[in-house]
């Protein structure tokens, strides 16, 4: 559930907590008085935009911090399987916001507003005030019905999908497969050409990089020459050169060595480096002696070097790849001299993936259908506790005239709110009072299903009063026995319902308008009760009133627990 929201620096609000609690959550107050700014805040934290007017104070950034005590076992190993930490249950989303950007952390690490939504999809279910006019969409519709049998649906939701991406890929291979005779005949040429051109080079792998280091040899072989008569001019055996100076050292040294015992040593050490030298000498003679080619040598050295260059400019950056190209193209080629077998081939490979992916959707819709009865009558069944007396409400079925992963499934909620009316799409039929009570049955249902902790209803109850409102409030105290649900409202009949009452009030503090917010006790509930009912003049017949509609409220939900 959600159990702790803190706003910082949002339109009225300079700073505000508030601590939930499990039940029904109701928040009431004047209009204006930024009841949805903070429940707006939870959206904001939940990655929706936000415009920079929202700033209460454009010099300091915005904070909406969320805590949530997640107590449903399935909701903590869906979190586990995606490697998020939960210690002792508790899970915190906060957003910090300024005018050029955000930054949202999931549990103090830095996430991105995607991986907010994801997770808060698996810890509450937001309802804000014009959302049910979603219902008067087909795909909306589809998606209720799909979320309602979702542990069956969902199975077979992946086989289709899984059918249709095969389909659709050989399909599209078939489209671009389709070519003329002409047509035929140019791709023929111009691969043949291609694999041609990369047979002539009777190409091997790894020649382009024993030629680069030849070639790179020979273009340099004049510095390289000159580099080494100067090397062997130094370490030589001419006059001034190392190797003389070593030999002649070692004869001096030969010559004292059995004066003194610790001369043999450095005998020993000037005997090793003229051998050194002498091998140096020899490395350095022998390089130069091969160091030699001929014109023609490095003409066709240059010439096979642009043959190879040439190619991979043409079909890949390594021989390798220029290979792979060669290879890829024959089979083409293979493809097309054996067109009109490899044509059928493909359709029939076509044709199957399109039997086996009309099985599938065949088996969605008919899932889907055994769902779709179940809905209506719980929809049904809802929309008579919410004082549809006569109502009729069925899901019709209809066949798309093209494929999706989704399968090919039309649907359409249609409803009778009257004896003898005729049923008619949602659309034809209902008010906005009448669409906000058909979403809030719908919402109790998957709410049902799904073991969402936390509802939040954001004037669900805009067009509604009288009987009407009344059956929305026990409705809305039955969907609080089982969920923490958090409520905006104007309507008394609810708020006397609360396990939790929540004021938000608009101040004026130092010149500045703040919105704040403080739990009610049993009195303060009753006269913030009572000023919803009497408006600006407050009897005190109102406030009995009130009373009366608090204790009855609250005897009703005590009677519905037992």
């Amino acid at each position: 559930m959600l159990s702790y929201l803190h706003v910082k620096n949002l339109a009225l609000i300079d700073e505000a907590e508030v601590e939930f609690g499990h039940g029904l959550n109701i928040l009431t107050g004047e209009t204006g008085a930024g009841k949805s700014i903070l429940m707006g805040s939870v959206n904001l934290a939940l990655g929706q935009k936000m415009s920079k007017e929202m700033l209460r104070s454009p010099d300091k950034p915005a904070l909406v911090e969320l805590a949530f005590q997640v107590e449903n076992p399935q909701c903590l190993q869906a979190l586990k399987d995606k490697d998020i930490a939960v210690e002792d249950g508790q899970i915190i989303i906060s957003r910090k916001m300024t005018a050029g950007r955000s930054i949202s952390r999931l549990n103090g690490e830095i996430c991105t507003a995607a991986q907010i939504r994801e997770i808060s999809a698996m810890l509450l279910d937001i309802h804000g005030q014009h959302e049910h006019q979603s219902l008067l969409y087909q795909n909306h519709q589809l998606e209720i019905l799909d979320a309602y049998g979702k542990s069956k649906i969902e199975l077979e939701k992946e086989k289709t999908s899984r059918a249709y991406k095969e389909w659709a890929a050989l399909k599209k291979e078939l489209e671009e497969y389709q070519l003329d005779e002409e047509g035929r005949k140019r791709e023929i040429a111009f691969l043949e050409f291609e694999i041609q051109e990369i047979a002539e080079a009777e190409l091997t792998f790894g020649e382009d990089e024993l030629l680069e280091k030849k070639y790179r040899k020979i273009s340099n072989s004049k510095k390289i020459l000159e580099s080494l008569g100067a090397v062997q001019n130094l370490i030589g055996y001419e006059s001034t050169g190392a190797g003389e100076l070593v030999g002649r050292a070692v004869q001096e040294i030969i010559r004292v060595e059995n004066c003194d015992e610790q001369l043999s040593s450095l005998s020993g050490m000037l005997a090793d480096v003229e051998n050194l030298m002498n091998d140096v000498n020899r490395e350095v003679s022998s390089y130069v002696s091969e160091l030699s080619f001929s014109d023609e040598e490095y003409y066709e050295l240059e010439q096979r070097i642009n043959v190879l260059n040439h190619l991979k400019a043409k079909y890949g950056s390594s021989i390798e790849q220029v290979l792979a190209y060669q290879e890829e193209k024959q089979k083409e080629l293979d493809r097309l001299y054996h067109y009109e077998a490899y044509k059928q081939q493909l359709e029939k490979k076509a044709e199957k993936a399109e039997e086996v992916l009309l099985e599938a959707c065949e088996k969605l819709s008919e899932c889907r259908k055994t769902y779709g009865e179940q809905l209506s009558e719980s929809i049904k069944q809802g929309l008579q506790d919410l004082n549809f007396l006569d109502v009729v409400f069925e899901i019709s079925f209809g066949r798309a005239n093209h494929y999706t992963a989704n399968g090919y499934d039309k649907i359409e909620f249609r409803i009778s709110t009257n004896p003898g009316e005729p049923v008619r799409p949602l659309a034809k039929v209902v008010s906005g009072g009448e669409l906000s009570r058909i979403m809030l049955a719908i919402k109790t249902i998957l709410a049902d299903k799904d073991e969402t902790e936390t509802l939040i209803f954001d004037e669900i109850d805009t067009g509604i009063s009288g009987r009407t409102a009344q059956k929305v409030s026990e409705k809305m105290a039955v969907i609080g026995q089982a969920h923490q649900v958090i409520c905006i409202t104007h309507l008394p009949q609810i708020a006397a319902m609360a396990d939790i009452h929540f004021e938000i009030i608009k101040k004026v503090e130092n010149g500045e308008t703040t919105t704040r917010i403080h739990p009610l006790d049993e009195d303060a509930s009753v006269e913030e009760l009572t000023r919803m009912l009497g408006g600006a003049k407050i009897t005190e017949h109102t406030k009995i009133t009130a009373k009366e509609m608090k204790e009855l409220a609250q005897k009703q939900k005590n009677t519905s627990v037992k």
